[in-house]
């Protein structure tokens, strides 16, 4: 729709310009409306009443399967061509595009629905010098808007002035990036002196010049032009749509972005669909079966030439050919009538079925309470329906480390500094000693300003502090000194951090409690409490983290005019930077991170720099204007940072301990029995086939573009060891029986047309045609697909090998859809001879002659329907109710449905369409219609039976073994819980940073913390129950030896 939207729009000149840059003023509608800029109104919809109909159905025509039914049903149309009456196709298919334009239209209601809602929200809006109440559609760029607490950011504002100190806001960003922690936006000091002052906002002029409309969340770039300067604007002055402000009375911001303009709209495109192996097989199956068809029909069509040439004229006395009619026409036509005759080899209910299944086993794992995590009240959820059976067959797993794997709770565990190695304990005779919990613990009484949550057992370090060590002091003036933590002080003396990530709380807390408190900021000046002292340093500039630099530093001056650079940052990063006399130091410092990454912990390398005065001042300047730069800031700022950050000193590292969730060792050792290759990548990336989001400490975000998610890595092995690995076989089971059951269905009639002349009439009755797939046979392969398990979970878990074949697409591939062709056509062949063999001069109890066509139908569609559940039951190893219900039920339905078909009543009441009247009560009273109907079926399964037990016999699968194993034996009880074993890494871990951007731009923008309201956890304590209890759970494996020694 889109390309042909596009098309017209360069038609008729209509297609808008690409915005390359973003000019508006504050307070003149008609400046900023003669840049045609989005209004605020946003439009998720689709349809409306008089496009909904033919845009829903073109949509739906963009799916071949829909067009090729189409096309059958339009050439039922065709008195000359079909010999199959319209509804056969017609109700199918209407019921199918039926079901989806009514599932379309509830789903474009409720988006109508939304956008009405947020469309009609209500905000003040400064006009004419006074608050106005707004509707959010009729609030247009350049405006100036007030909000108030807990009220939603209504478009992307530059925000002006805060009832806040210092203009600070606190906003909530969990509708764009799943993050429930406040984030800290601040005013420009020249527009939070405008306060509430309603004059001074209204005479507010101020230009705003600025990137296009685009969806990046992490940047903005622009500058203000007010009175004549120019200021530097960026993310940390932007409240974005979507957002809500939290523990802020108010505030007023200038609209830049409105609607559809807005980086919450830009971010709400079409997301990518995706599809399983077993759809691409699919893709080509069909395709190929479409081949298949057009072969059959084309050999049917020769066949009806040759026929009508030879036996045609005997018949031209009574049946003489249409004006202009001829045996070539007939076999021309005659391909297009078993064309529709045979479609039944692509079924349209093939993909209705199919989403019905993966919706069903969707539901399984939202539903799983051994997937529910209680003490965050987190249940599993499957975000997507589409992926389902693609989870058994996964081969290599992807996973981030921290919050994934970890529980994402940072402790400051060891350090090297000038050269030593402190955090480890060794005996009298040099033996490193276990630290457990009855270890003796640091006495940090001295420090009255310590944490007393913080743990350490090595009193070494601290002696080191209290002797003055000037190496000792520095490496924690440095991490007291070099973040961007926010102090609050909740209550009279209680000082707590608020950290962007747990690595620099682990590290500022440590620094507290070693004698180095980081107090209080103000955006020009950090105070720290050293040894009790109170000192306050300026200043100057931070150099903040992200992905490609991959360090932080500060530049500071001491009360005595020093000034420094701090700087901490990956080992590797860092080495580069380093003067060549720390070559030595730089060695030994090694050693100790190769200890620490066998530790796996997370290390920093930490460094300093004293700077020249009159380098400095020339730097500031430099620094300032390619701040407020439009072009190229980025890159100016970056060769700025690289000029400074050199010839630095180094300190020593740092070591952080992040420990690994509960059942993660456990977890990865029984994937790895299961053929699944694990790595461990560094940084946030969701570009994987199967996006799996862990909703822990670390937020939601990953949450939010995964395709399933839930609280503990250690559900992964639930995931794919028992709801993958059964939604494959499930889907693999239904594949094969519907493919046998409808192949044999339309074999039957390849084989029939032999005897009818090639003439494409049909073997079964119309309405039998027309239910076989909707009524009869829907409901028993949908039970199977949704509820047949091979084993339960206890043993999937106990034998994860069980994973293995579906790696393999052991159970569905090409060459067992011919197997399935090959067994449909051995069945056809039984189907049709023996009920023909049966009735041909076969005659009634009371001598009347019963081998007519009608009667001939009703037997072969009753033995096809019977065989074809027989063979349903064999395939099926788990039996519920439902299923029970769903093949007897079936079956009773069909003869229900045939007695009142073929009633004498029905017949009266229609008789063109139920001709079959009498059929069902004369033909099923011979009992050898019944012997013929049980000969066919052993004909059909016993030959199935004997294959099987064959194969099991001399071929077993590991599925049969540990189906014999789980007959012969108990239920394996889960094995007793073992303390995980040390990790051992041979590289070292990732660097102690949030893989995100710092705060480094607005710490040094005039925030600072401040006291503020208390605000609810993310998440409500539950108190502890049985599901609270989850043990890791272990298992013995298969041992290959005894498996192949055993006899099955």
């Amino acid at each position: 729709m889109g390309a042909v939207v596009s098309f017209f729009e360069r038609l008729f000149g209509t297609e808008k310009k690409k915005e390359e840059e973003r000019f508006l003023r504050a307070n003149d509608r008609a400046f900023n409306l003669s840049f045609k800029y989005a209004d605020n109104s946003i439009k998720t919809s689709k349809y409306n009443i008089l496009t909904f109909l033919p845009l829903n159905l073109f949509e739906q025509l963009q799916r071949l399967a829909n067009v090729y039914f189409c096309f059958l049903f339009i050439l039922q149309l065709i008195p000359q061509v079909s010999s199959l009456s319209w509804f056969t196709t017609a109700v199918p298919l209407t019921l199918v595009l039926g079901m989806t334009a009514v599932k379309d239209a509830a789903d474009d209601i409720n988006r109508h629905k939304n956008d009405n809602q947020v469309n009609n929200r209500e905000v003040d809006v400064l006009l004419d010098g006074d608050l106005k109440k707004e509707k959010w559609k009729n609030v247009k760029v350049g405006d100036i808007i007030r909000l108030e607490n807990n009220e939603f950011v209504t478009a992307d504002l530059l925000l002006l002035s805060s009832s806040e100190p210092l203009n600070l806001v606190y906003v909530e960003t969990a509708e764009l990036d799943g993050e429930t922690n406040l984030k800290v936006r601040q005013a420009l000091t020249v527009t939070g002196e405008l306060g509430d002052n309603f004059e001074a906002l209204t005479a507010f002029n101020g230009e705003v010049r600025c990137e296009p409309p685009n969806n990046r969340l992490d940047k903005f770039k622009g500058t203000l032009t007010f009175s004549g300067q120019s200021y530097a604007l960026d993310n940390d002055k932007v409240l974005l749509r979507g957002c809500t402000l939290r523990n802020t009375e108010w505030c007023y911001g200038l609209v830049i972005f409105g609607g559809a303009d807005t980086k919450l709209m830009q971010n709400s495109g079409k997301s990518i669909f995706k599809r399983t192996s077993i759809d691409h097989l699919m893709n080509v199956l069909v395709l190929c079966i479409f081949g298949f068809l057009a072969s059959m029909c084309t050999v049917l069509a020769i066949g009806n030439a040759i026929w009508e040439s030879k036996e045609g004229t005997n018949f031209l006395a009574f049946l003489p050919y249409e004006e202009g009619a001829t045996a070539q026409l007939s076999s021309f036509l005659s391909f297009w009538s078993y064309v529709i005759v045979l479609n039944t080899v692509v079924p349209i209910s093939l993909y209705v079925s199919v989403e019905i299944i993966r919706l069903g086993n969707s539901f399984f794992i939202d539903w799983d309470r051994k997937m529910y995590y209680p003490k965050s009240d987190t249940p599993a959820q499957a975000r997507t329906t589409t992926l389902n059976e693609e989870l058994g067959q996964i081969k290599y797993i992807f996973s981030d480390k921290t919050g994934t794997l970890t529980q994402n709770i940072m402790t400051f565990n060891k350090c090297s500094i000038n050269g030593r190695n402190y955090g480890e304990l060794f005996d009298f005779s040099g033996q490193r000693v276990e630290i457990t919990d009855k270890t003796e613990r640091v006495d940090f009484s001295w420090n009255k300003l310590a944490d007393p949550k913080f743990m350490f057992h090595d009193h070494s370090l601290v002696e080191t502090v209290k002797e003055g060590s000037p190496e000792a002091q520095g490496f924690f003036r440095l991490l007291a000194v070099c973040h961007t933590v926010m102090p609050e002080e909740k209550n009279p003396g209680e000082l707590y951090y608020q950290a962007q990530s747990p690595d620099e709380g682990a590290l500022v807390t440590a620094a507290r409690n070693f004698g180095f408190v980081f107090l209080s900021r103000t955006p020009e000046s950090i105070t720290v409490v050293e040894m009790g002292q109170h000192i306050t340093y300026e200043l100057i500039a931070v150099l903040d983290f992200n992905n490609i630099r991959k360090r932080m530093s500060v530049v500071v001056r001491n009360p005595e005019g020093k000034t420094t650079l701090y700087c901490k940052g990956a080992d590797t990063i860092i080495y580069e930077r380093l003067h060549p006399s720390c070559k030595k130091l730089m060695e030994v410092t090694t050693q100790h991170l190769n200890e620490y990454a066998g530790d796996g912990l997370r290390t920093l390398v930490l460094a300093y720099k004293d700077l020249d005065e009159e380098y400095m001042e020339d730097w500031r300047r430099r620094h300032h204007e390619a701040s407020i730069a439009m072009e190229g800031r980025e890159e100016m700022l970056d060769q700025l940072y690289e000029e400074i950050e050199k010839d630095l000193m180094l300190l020593g590292a740092s070591a952080v301990e992040d420990k690994l969730q509960d059942g993660v060792p456990q977890t990865i050792e029984q994937l790895a029995k299961a053929d699944i290759k694990i790595w461990v990548l560094t940084g946030d990336k969701q570009a994987a086939h199967i996006g799996v989001g862990i909703s822990g400490q670390e937020g939601m975000q990953a949450v939010l573009s995964s395709d399933f998610s839930f609280a503990q890595f250690r559900y992964l092995q639930r995931l794919l060891l028992v709801h993958g690995r059964w939604s494959y076989l499930r889907m693999c089971k239904f594949l094969q029986y519907f493919f046998y059951k409808n192949f044999t269905f339309t074999f039957v009639h390849f084989w029939y047309a032999f005897f009818c002349g090639f003439s494409a009439q049909t073997v079964y009755d119309e309405w039998f045609i027309t239910f076989y797939n909707l009524v009869y046979t829907a409901l028993p392969v949908l039970g199977m697909s949704l509820f047949d398990q091979d084993v339960n979970d206890r043993w999937s878990f106990q034998y994860p090998q069980l994973y293995v074949p579906g790696q393999l697409n052991f159970y569905f591939s090409k060459k067992i859809f011919v197997r399935c062709m090959l067994h449909s056509c051995y069945s056809s062949l039984v189907l049709f001879f023996v009920p023909w063999a049966a009735m041909v001069d076969t005659v009634r109890d009371d001598g009347k002659d019963i081998a007519d066509y009608q009667s001939f139908a009703l037997l072969a569609q009753t033995c096809l329907l019977v065989v074809v559940n027989f063979q349903l039951c064999l395939d099926t190893h788990y039996w519920t109710a439902v299923n029970q219900f769903f093949v007897w039920g079936s079956l009773s339905a069909y003869f229900a449905i045939s007695f009142t078909m073929y009633s004498n009543g029905m017949f009266l009441i229609f008789t063109s369409a139920f001709p079959f009247i009498g059929t069902a009560r004369n033909s099923l009273n011979q009992p050898s219609v019944w012997l013929t109907i049980l000969l066919t079926t052993l004909l059909c399964i016993l030959p199935v039976v004997a294959v099987r037990f064959i194969f099991y016999q001399l071929r077993p699968t590991i599925n049969d073994k540990v189906r014999y194993k789980v007959r012969k034996e108990a239920l394996p009880a889960p094995a007793p819980r073992r303390p995980p074993p040390r990790r051992i890494s041979t590289r070292r871990s990732g660097y102690a940073f949030s893989h995100s951007q710092g705060y480094g731009d607005l710490v040094t923008s005039k925030w600072v913390l401040l006291k503020r309201k208390s605000r609810p956890p993310l998440f409500t304590k539950t108190s502890d129950s049985p599901l609270a209890q989850n043990q890791p759970q272990l298992y013995r494996t298969i041992t290959e030896e005894n498996e192949e020694a055993q006899t099955l």
